[in-house]
């Protein structure tokens, strides 16, 4: 079974069309990392996954555990395991970052009909979390994202990332605005994450990222189609020969 099959997906936002009949099939264990010149619809892809707002899908079928999620709202899909990183994560001033995890996974919990964690040992494990991530634990008491650098808000999306432990992982341009350091920071948080039950959707326009966090597929797209597909050495030609041979 797979975990994810995106089937002939055809989507538009504000009026225009970006996605073109785009394919896709994940099983659990993979890392597929997803390439392409800008406006080819990586980002819009991402955003289709977790049911953004905004982003309508005119034809096609998105499935997620055999389970078609095109009418579910983002909330449902998060509950199912499907957890998006964004490109640009926001700001959320007054509401702790402490209580917006602990309320996210007790939310998943719930929806799951599991037990919820105390808030003892959620405290500690975030807290220690945080420190592996070179995320100082006294930001967990600040607003979410709240006067965080572009690297803190990105490891605070990993931190988010192995709390909430979802089944399929779409980080989106994770790497953006990151220096080496925080970069292998993140890449390290994410192969943590990695096992044999979830897998990895890593939306990104370089190869360095690809270094830390080696991908078993890599896929081209290009006005809004995959067009080439392969290993991790598609990702190596990529970087010598750019995109213009593709297209």
């Amino acid at each position: 079974m797979s975990l994810l099959e995106v089937n002939n997906i055809h989507a538009t936002v504000a009026g225009q069309t970006i996605l073109k009949g785009l394919n896709l099939s994940i099983q659990p264990g993979e890392v597929h990392a997803i390439m392409g010149p800008n406006g080819s619809g990586k980002s819009t892809l991402a955003n289709i996954l977790a049911g953004r707002p905004g982003y309508e899908i005119t034809a096609g079928d998105v499935q997620l555990n055999d389970e078609s999620i095109v009418e579910w709202p983002p909330h449902e899909r998060a509950h199912a395991g499907l957890f998006l990183a964004f490109q640009y994560p926001v700001e959320i001033p007054g509401v702790s970052n402490m209580e917006f995890l602990k309320a996210s996974v007790d939310a998943h919990a719930y929806a799951r009909d599991e037990q919820q964690v105390g808030a003892a040992a959620f405290i500690k494990k975030a807290r220690q979390l945080a420190e592996s991530l070179d995320l100082n634990p006294e930001f967990l008491k600040r607003g979410v994202n709240e006067g965080f650098s572009g690297g803190e808000k990105k490891r605070n999306e990993i931190l988010q990332l192995l709390l909430l432990e979802p089944q399929l992982a779409v980080l989106d341009e994770t790497d953006s605005g990151l220096d080496i350091d925080a970069l292998q920071v993140v890449a390290e948080g994410v192969n943590r994450f990695r096992n044999a039950n979830n897998a990895v959707v890593l939306v990104t326009h370089y190869q360095r990222l690809l270094d830390y966090i080696v991908p078993d597929f890599v896929h081209v797209l290009a006005d809004g189609k995959i067009v080439q597909s392969g290993d991790k050495e598609l990702a190596l030609k990529l970087e010598e020969k750019g995109y213009a041979w593709l297209t």
